[in-house]
């Protein structure tokens, strides 16, 4: 009959036989329905056969005939079907300039004719005859106009149809080979019936990648549960995207490699521009991506550096999009503008420019302080009018409070992120031998009178007493740091006191250098109001130091564009972070000895985190696990919310795909994975005996939970908070030029005199300033399409499972809940670190924000 499927299905005679093969056919009647076809039965009495008719619906298709005996289906004959599919494109508005109008015209508009993009199907089901998958017949895409089915949002649909045999089963994987001359972004592959393919990857052409590119359905599949079919499909891919360590990395590859940090430096210039390798015993660092680029001249153990016209490599999918390039280079290029007129002034006035920083900032001129500038820098502000007011920059949330140079107590406190219960007297670690007397200057006499009437010993018990302590991490560099220009530096002690009020203030101040004699002691404590402010700032310094280049160096962004751009302009030799940051050429061992001696995988979750640091103590009658030992402290009860939330997620995920131990233990790619992420991203702390044990589900959701937080939310705190909190250099100075006089120095009277102006000449340049305020300004930047925690643009992937979509539309929901309780938290006047006269609500956390640097919102990880 036409249009039909014919099915002979012979009769065993008996009644149990009967009932299996009703039961086969009500399954195999579902089964065909589900994939658009309808299933008509009809019987002999002569012959004792059922003959079924496999009708598709909408389709006339050519008839065959297949006998099942006993349940058995044997193939007569085979036919074809057509499936039809639709290709979505994503057109690329902002490509290199050089390669933008040859990409549009040979892949949309090819003239030649004869290239096209060749798809083909690759079933679940195995062909009998070639003991492999079964294939579909390749189908040609040409990337014309003429193909095109419909644009939307920059994505083109492309129409094709695919001929399969009519047995051909679910199709598992499609393979794709690109024969035009150039690149192009395939979005996704979508057949009838709702078989969806979600590629999301730059398809390299032929010529370039002589390999099939691969892609696989948007089915969800553990290793024991992977179609035999696909799963040497599967393997193929992991070995691609491995690579085997050798070679040149090019942009159109998307390789994920490992390598050292030994592309920092460039000895070829000279010994000021080298620079140690960062991985290995002396210097432990995570790794980086991989490029492969030769070594230099002079050193054969460091990697060259890129040509000027070079980008670092990251797999070519890891590159930044157009919206996030363009953007990208829009900052660059206002930063080069805002920096000439300060880089002038420097150049006239010298470096006592740096009085006049608040000039560049928007909406900062008030008439009465116009008269105080000398007749020179008044002609240079106010040149270009309303053209200069343009490229003013946008005032720091810290700026926008007033105009003084010093920050107050109680916001230095609330700024700090990183304070850890007291230990009194605070002991050194460091060998005194070489650092001299473990003992601190820190005094009773320096904290009994700011602790509201308590002893020491009772503040200590109550957990009153903080230390924010950085004398360890910086004493062993500081005769290196202090011995370049222009740069100065204490190893300080800060003491906070949780005052009734809930608000943690600097009550004492330890600044010590290191001492050519170990028996003798160069530390010295002050609490008083202008020498603690100015102290203040040092401490502020190292502070904003550790955490840029926390921020600048994550461990888990090892194959980011983020990571690239670092290593090419911000963590190299000379970089944004030696140039603008107290530690200079000695940052990125700063960063390493931290990394040796503080991380710990562990200890990275944030329940973690906050008991090792001391500021909360494990409490299962609490709704997160631990009670906070400083109750008012945003940055923790904020993100105690977001990160029970990924949990929460995570743990559904988890739990929906790996049903019991066994099921994680026996997921070879997944404890590769993890082996992976140990040996090879952390060689330097793969034996430590602290790596958590994978062997369960919830193993699993700590792992991941504890990932997810520290890309997304922690990174966030880190990073879009830089230009709003310490974009006011006077503020919070990434360097300081000078040390406090001592009083057999001649610059002593002057300090004496005037502490305030001796302390605005110690503070960077006026350049240095507008650089440095130009740099975290892009960093600190959303993109106006960035993808934030709790969103996601393309769900398609996870169409086959429901349960994983309604518990992401969950955690949408609970993220948007969370926005909502912490605005309410920033206007409740008994939460004094976050509300009040003066007081910054506390805002880094809030899931939603606007583009540009403000100060808010999470994005969904390390900008790829």
């Amino acid at each position: 009959m036409a249009g039909t499927k014919c099915l002979r299905v012979t009769d065993a005679g008996m009644l149990h036989n009967k009932i299996h093969l009703n039961r086969q056919l009500l399954s195999l009647g579902h089964s065909i329905q589900e994939h658009g076809f309808g299933l008509v039965c009809s019987s002999s009495s002569r012959s004792g056969k059922i003959k079924l008719r496999v009708r598709k619906k909408g389709k006339r298709i050519s008839p065959t005939m297949v006998a099942l005996n006993e349940g058995e289906v044997v193939s007569e004959k085979s036919t074809t079907m057509k499936l039809s599919a639709l290709v979505a494109v994503r057109n690329s508005s902002k490509v290199l300039a050089n390669e933008m109008v040859n990409n549009l015209l040979t892949i949309f508009m090819p003239q030649n004719q004869t290239k096209g993009v060749v798809l083909q199907l690759v079933s679940t089901q195995l062909d009998p005859r070639r003991m492999e998958a079964k294939l579909s017949k390749e189908t040609i895409l040409e990337l014309s106009e003429d193909h095109k089915f419909g644009a939307e949002g920059g994505i083109s649909a492309c129409k094709v149809e695919f001929i399969v045999d009519s047995d051909f089963g679910i199709p598992g994987a499609v393979t794709v080979v690109n024969g035009y001359d150039n690149e192009f972004f395939l979005e996704s592959i979508t057949i009838e019936q709702n078989v969806h393919f979600a590629c999301n990857s730059w398809v390299q052409p032929n010529k370039l990648d002589p390999g099939k590119r691969i892609f696989f359905i948007n089915k969800a599949y553990l290793p024991c549960e992977t179609p035999t079919e696909v799963k040497e499909l599967r393997e193929k891919e992991l070995r691609q995207l491995r690579g085997d360590g050798r070679g040149r990395r090019v942009s159109s590859d998307r390789i994920y490699d490992y390598d050292v940090y030994n592309d920092l430096g460039d000895p070829d210039m000279g010994d000021e521009y080298a620079r140690p390798t960062l991985g290995g015993q002396r210097n432990p660092y995570p790794t980086r991506c991989r490029t492969g680029r030769p070594p230099t001249r002079t050193d054969a153990k460091a990697e060259s550096r890129p040509s000027e016209s070079e980008l670092i490599y990251v797999p070519r999918d890891e590159e930044l999009g157009d919206i996030k390039r363009e953007t990208m280079d829009q900052g660059k290029l206002m930063a080069m503008l805002r920096n000439i007129m300060p880089a002038l002034t420097d150049k006239i006035m010298g470096n006592e420019g740096v009085f006049n920083i608040d000039y560049f900032i928007k909406e900062s001129w008030q008439s009465e302080s116009k008269s105080q500038l000398p007749p020179l820098s008044w002609i240079l502000f106010n040149l270009g009018g309303a053209v200069q007011e343009f490229f003013k920059f946008d005032p720091p949330k810290m700026f926008s409070r007033g105009k003084s140079h010093f920050l107050p107590d109680d916001e230095f406190g609330r700024q700090v992120l990183a304070a850890f219960p007291l230990v009194f007297p605070p002991v050194t670690k460091l060998d005194p031998s070489k650092y001299g007397p473990v003992e601190s200057a820190l005094k009773e006499e320096h904290i009994i009178g700011h602790i509201e009437g308590m002893s020491i010993q009772q503040a200590l018990e109550e957990n009153k007493l903080f230390t924010l302590d950085y004398h360890d991490v910086y004493l062993p560099f500081l005769d290196r740091i202090n011995g370049l220009e222009g740069r100065k530096a204490y190893a300080t002690t800060t003491i906070f006191f949780l005052t009734k009020m809930g608000a943690l203030k600097p009550i004492a101040i330890q600044l010590a250098l290191p001492t050519r004699n170990p028996k003798t002691s160069s530390k010295q404590v002050t609490n008083t109001c202008l020498y603690g402010a100015i102290n203040n700032r040092y401490s502020s310094a190292i502070e904003c130091d550790a955490s840029y280049i926390q921020a600048s160096a994550s461990p888990y962004a090892i194959h980011t564009q983020d990571n690239a751009i670092a290593r090419q302009t911000l963590i190299n030799a000379e970089g944004t972070i030696e140039t603008d940051h107290t530690p200079g050429r000695y940052c990125m061992q700063f960063s390493s000895a931290a990394y040796k001696d503080w991380w710990r995988f562990d200890m990275e979750g944030f329940p973690a985190d906050l008991i090792r640091r001391g500021l909360a103590v494990p409490d299962a009658t609490q709704p997160h696990g631990i009670r906070l030992l400083i109750e008012d402290y945003p940055y923790a009860a904020d993100g105690l919310l977001i990160w029970s939330s990924i949990e929460k997620l995570v743990r559904t995920y988890v739990n929906h795909y790996y049903k019991n131990s066994n099921a994680v233990s026996s997921d070879n790619e997944l404890q590769s994975w993890y082996r992976e992420f140990i040996n090879l991203g952390h060689p330097d702390h793969k034996n430590a005996s602290w790596w958590p044990k994978l062997a369960n589900p919830e193993d699993l959701v700590s792992m991941l939970t504890t990932v997810i937080w520290l890309v997304s939310a922690q990174h966030a705190v880190l990073n879009f908070g830089q230009y709003p909190y310490g974009g006011h250099v006077p503020i919070r100075p990434p360097l300081m030029r000078k040390l406090i006089p001592k009083e057999e120095d001649p610059e002593y009277s002057d300090f004496v005199m005037d502490p305030e102006r001796y302390f605005l000449s110690s503070l960077p340049s006026l350049f240095q300033a507008s650089r440095f305020m130009a740099v975290i300004n892009i960093g600190s930047a959303h993109s106006p399409d960035e993808e934030y925690i709790g969103d996601r643009n393309d769900l398609s992937s996870w169409l086959g499972e429901p349960e994983i979509i309604d518990a992401f539309n969950q955690f949408s929901i609970e993220m948007k809940s969370i926005e909502i309780e912490i605005k309410r938290r920033n206007a409740d006047p008994k939460l004094r670190n976050r509300c009040g006269v003066d007081v910054l609500p506390y805002e880094l956390l809030i899931p939603s924000s606007g583009s540009g640097a403000t100060g808010r919102r999470v994005p969904n990880s390390v900008t790829a």
